[in-house]
C-alpha cells in the first residue's frame, strides 16, 4: 500500500509539472492558451477578435480587416503592460493605480517556468528511494510555495484588467482562461503529491528501522 501511495504522489507531481508547463507556454508562445482572455465586440477595426494574455506577452486573434482572419502574437518579454494594451486596442480606461499595479505584477510571471521546472525536478528526485523522496518533498514544497505566490499575482494583475474591461460599458468581455486554471490545478496536485511522497518516505524509513532492512541508501520505491 505504501508503494502504491508513493507512486500516486509521484504521478501527482508529474501532472502538476505538465499543468504548470501549459501555463508557461501560454500566449504568446501558443496564442490560443491564455491566462486571461478578452473577447472584443466594439472595435470597428478588430471586431469579433480576442486578446489573449499569457506568461510572457499577448496575442490578438482572429483579426479580420481583410477576407482572412489573422492572428498576431507579439514578442516574448518578461514583464509587459496589459493595461496599456487594452487601452490601445479597446480604449479601456484604467486608473493610474490600476495601470501601475497590473503592469508591475507581470514582471513576476517569470515564476511560472521556475515553478514548472522545480515540479519536474521533484518528480525525478522521487524515483531515488527514501533519500530521493525526501529531497523531492523539499523541492515540491518550494515549487508549491512559488506556484501559490504566482497564482495570487495572476489573480491580482489580471483581476484589475478583468474588472475594468467588464465594467467600462464597451461590450467586451474578459474572463480567466485555461492558463489560470492549470496553475490552480497544478498547485493542488503539488500539495497532494508532496504530502504523499513525504508520508510514504517516512513510513518506509520507519519500516526499515523496525526490520533492520538495508538497501545501501535506496528504499523499496526504486
Amino acid at each position: 500500500m505504501t508503494r502504491v501511495l508513493h507512486w500516486v504522489g509521484v504521478t501527482c507531481l508529474f501532472i502538476a509539472a505538465v499543468l504548470l508547463l501549459v501555463t508557461t507556454i501560454s500566449s504568446p508562445v501558443i496564442g490560443d492558451i491564455a491566462i486571461l482572455k478578452v473577447m472584443l465586440t466594439n472595435s470597428s477595426d478588430i471586431r469579433h477578435s480576442s486578446v489573449t494574455f499569457g506568461s510572457f506577452g499577448h496575442c490578438v486573434l482572429d483579426v479580420a480587416p481583410a477576407q482572412t482572419d489573422q492572428d498576431y502574437c507579439y514578442p516574448k518579454v518578461i514583464g509587459y503592460k496589459p493595461a496599456a494594451i487594452m487601452a490601445e486596442i479597446d480604449h479601456t480606461t484604467f486608473s493610474r493605480a490600476g495601470t501601475a499595479t497590473a503592469d508591475a505584477l507581470t514582471n513576476a510571471f517569470v515564476l511560472h517556468p521556475i515553478a514548472c521546472g522545480l515540479a519536474f525536478i521533484a518528480t525525478i528526485c522521487a524515483f531515488g528511494g527514501i533519500v530521493g523522496g525526501l529531497v523531492s518533498t523539499i523541492i515540491a514544497i518550494l515549487a508549491w510555495l512559488i506556484t501559490l505566490v504566482v497564482m495570487a499575482i495572476d489573480f491580482a494583475a489580471f483581476g484589475v484588467i478583468k474588472k475594468h474591461v467588464n465594467h467600462d460599458g464597451s461590450g467586451s468581455h474578459a474572463y480567466y482562461s485555461v492558463g489560470m486554471w492549470t496553475t490552480l490545478a497544478g498547485m493542488i496536485l503539488l500539495f497532494i503529491g508532496m504530502i504523499l511522497v513525504f508520508f510514504t518516505c517516512c513510513s518506509e524509513r520507519r519500516n526499515r528501522g523496525k526490520t533492520g532492512y538495508k538497501t545501501g541508501g535506496r528504499g523499496r520505491f526504486g
